[in-house]
């Protein structure tokens, strides 16, 4: 691969950085998509690898967030969608605030939560940030969309924040925008995710060229995307001839990522739409041992089983993405973390996790895709279908861990 200058400012940016969390996200204007719906996208990586969903009725508006399996799941949220259709999801920028001494600081997932609670529009969330006191303990790049068609980054630090709109063409003129960890309205050649945001920026990029804004194209050419932009590596290709030979390969700045911990997207509802039409597609757990999940607010509390947070603050499913990530991470003295043994997740033979997981997650693509058709209004299921579905997935789910790695979920 040809080193051009971009390529090794990207390198070098990415070294002085460090090993930060390492979030990916994107989200686009309903005016570019094919039904008018905008889409919000966070692929997740942080330090509590637990996560879980969680319905909530705490606010003006109910909400489902996706929150870290520990005691401050009820005061923070890393991102959701509420009953007015409004959506949010953050990345960590780390250049919103330098020379800034100020010590309070991650409140993201609060800002959020609140956002949640009382915000239906863009504007109310412009308003609540504001208002908010000072500092906001914040260095951020928040992703909202509504469903008044609105879609929008906030580069936000401690004291202002700055709105970059995916319906102006002169900043996206396809509606699509792309934040990983640095603000582009920050400070030059500071912050992380360089690489990553190269690696998504050509997956995107890609889909829309070939139409192919589908859930399950987007899902699986970013959250499990093992091309490496900077040193263009594809761990999809040459693969190992079986899963017997341990063959382990450097993971590090690609999407997926030892910290990846869940992944939420928002396909919101389109402009003049009921907002009950909004849903989110989820992977609760490590993205490359976990499974798809939908959920929908309009459907009230009663969410999948095995996504939902349970008496020990931990989601079932997630649990048995970890037994499965656990296998392919087997070295854990010094930098043995680093490596992978990409003959479990990939081979010849084509029975490693992902190949087996993603042939399964057609049937939940399918029958969810059947349960959208059939409501009275476009994308809009009843919700004792809803119920219903969740139930099957919940069986389903649990049925395919057991046959396929004989992992039981409970």
């Amino acid at each position: 691969m040809k080193k051009t200058v971009l390529t090794l400012l990207l390198l070098a940016a990415a070294a002085a950085t460090g090993d930060l969390w390492s979030c990916t996200t994107f989200l686009m204007s309903g005016r570019y998509t094919p039904d008018g719906r905008p889409i919000l996208y966070k692929h997740r990586d942080t330090g509590t690898l637990d996560n879980a969903l969680v319905f909530f009725t705490d606010g003006k508006y109910q909400y489902i967030g996706m929150v870290d399996s520990k005691d401050s799941w009820k005061q923070e949220v890393w991102g959701g969608f509420n009953s007015a259709g409004f959506a949010i999801i953050n990345s960590a920028a780390y250049n919103n605030n330098s020379g800034d001494t100020t010590k309070f600081a991650d409140q993201e997932g609060v800002v959020m939560k609140q956002a949640l609670m009382s915000c239906a529009t863009l504007a109310d969330f412009e308003k609540m940030l504001t208002d908010m006191p000072r500092p906001l303990g914040v260095d951020a790049n928040f992703g909202v969309i509504d469903a008044q068609g609105g879609a929008a980054y906030y580069e936000t630090g401690n004291f202002s924040f700055k709105k970059i709109d995916a319906n102006d063409p002169a900043l996206a003129p396809y509606g699509l925008l792309i934040r990983t960890n640095h603000s582009f309205t920050g400070t030059v050649d500071v912050g992380g995710g360089y690489i990553r945001y190269a690696t998504a920026s050509e997956a995107l990029n890609m889909a829309l060229a070939q139409k192919r804004l589908d859930p399950q194209y987007l899902i699986n050419s970013i959250s499990r995307n093992l091309k490496h932009s900077l040193t263009d590596v594809n761990l999809r290709a040459d693969l190992p001839a079986d899963a017997a030979t341990a063959t382990f390969r450097n993971f590090e700045d690609f999407i997926p990522r030892t910290s990846s911990a869940s992944v939420m997207m928002v396909v919101g509802a389109a402009k003049g739409e009921d907002p009950d039409n909004a849903m989110m597609w989820t992977l609760t757990g490590f993205p490359l041992t976990t499974m798809v999940v939908p959920v929908w607010v309009s459907a009230g509390k009663n969410l999948p089983q095995v996504v939902t947070i349970k008496e020990n603050m931990h989601a079932p499913l997630c649990d048995a993405a970890m037994t499965l990530k656990r296998q392919l991470f087997p070295i854990t003295p010094g930098s043995g973390g680093k490596y992978m043994n990409i003959a479990l997740l990939l081979n010849g033979e084509k029975t490693g996790f992902l190949q087996k997981i993603e042939p399964a997650e057609d049937m939940i693509f399918m029958k969810t895709r059947e349960l959208t058709a059939s409501g009275p209004g476009k994308g809009k299921p009843q919700k004792d279908k809803i119920i219903e579905h969740y139930k099957w997935l919940d069986s389903y789910i649990m049925q395919s861990y057991r046959d396929l790695f004989g992992v039981e979920i409970k």
